[in-house]
């Protein structure tokens, strides 16, 4: 599918870019490469000498790298169709053991908001799909066509901190049930609206759900713990990590654990040893200006959180 139609207003861009690059010989990983916003100005900072290699499960991300008018045709540049929960093999695989930054901006890009193909979006009637890498795992609709009620309601309430999310849950499968289980983005979403009984001002009730069901499909807070632990082992010292979160949960995991890493810990089952030295400096919590919400209201749930590797001890 051609996904040229839909664009993509890079967020945080000049921040992230700025944050990240401290040595333009250097080796960068733009995790989440989306339509390459980062990527293209990350490539501008850097020497003749460096290298970018980018990440993304959607193959249609990919593909805009590598065809059409938004290919980049640049030798310092590769791009993987990957999870970036597997940078840690694809790196091997290329006999790279370090690198000099980490940038993952995180969630779904407009491309796949605004494709109803995709059925990320409860404004477009598709199929409900939302998964990143369509040709891979489990589908929304699939897991709502299997799932108890007990479990489909974990995922909305976990994942979307949806207080209604058990009336939600009694109402799909009650629908499925009946012979009519839910299959489209329209469905779902007009269930929603039936079954929660308050909404937020300015938010539609679908929202919280539809984030839920995404966050779960595509397992993307367990990826982000493993790919936040997979960077540091990977960061040279004063190697950065740059991480661009859209929603609390997301937030809530990388600075967790950038603080974490910022502190000497002591193992309290080995009173008599060393503590754990500090992996992490944390830098800056960034957030986009009035400007940037203005010309892109996408972005204003937007948080840059910046860290820097430690000096390895001897």
């Amino acid at each position: 599918m051609n996904a040229a139609p839909w664009q993509h207003t890079t967020v945080l861009l000049h921040q992230a870019i700025d944050a990240l690059v401290t040595n333009p010989s250097g080796v960068y990983v733009d995790g989440t490469f989306g339509r390459g916003g980062h990527s293209r100005l990350l490539l501008q900072r850097l020497a003749a000498d460096g290298r970018l290699l980018a990440f993304d499960r959607d193959p249609e991300a990919v593909a805009a790298a590598s065809a059409g008018v938004a290919r980049i045709e640049d030798p310092r540049f590769s791009i993987h169709h990957a999870n970036f929960t597997e940078l840690s093999q694809v790196l091997a695989s290329m006999g790279i053991a370090a690198v000099d930054g980490v940038l993952l901006d995180l969630g779904v890009s407009s491309p796949q908001i605004d494709n109803p193909a995709r059925g990320f979006s409860f404004r477009f009637d598709g199929p409900l799909d939302m998964r990143m890498d369509p040709t891979r795992g489990e589908s929304a609709a699939d897991f709502l066509a299997r799932a108890d009620e007990r479990a489909i309601a974990e995922v909305i309430r976990d994942y979307g901190e949806e207080r209604f999310a058990v009336s939600i849950a009694k109402a799909l499968v009650a629908r499925r049930e009946g012979e009519r289980p839910v299959r489209s983005t329209f469905e779902l979403s007009q269930l929603v609206a039936r079954a929660v009984r308050t909404r937020e001002a300015g938010q539609d009730p679908a929202t919280r759900t539809f984030q839920a069901l995404r966050i779960f499909v595509n397992a993307e807070l367990e990826a982000l713990e493993q790919i936040l632990n997979a960077s540091l082992a990977l960061l040279k010292p004063q190697g950065r990590l740059a991480v661009i979160a859209f929603h609390s949960l997301e937030d809530r995991i990388a600075k967790t654990f950038i603080a974490r890493e910022s502190r000497s810990e002591f193992d309290r089952r080995a009173p008599f040893a060393a503590p754990r030295p500090v992996r992490l400096n944390a830098l800056a919590r960034i957030r986009p200006d009035a400007a940037e919400i203005a010309a892109n209201p996408r972005s204003r749930s937007a948080i840059l959180r910046v860290a820097e590797r430690t000096a390895v001890p001897a």
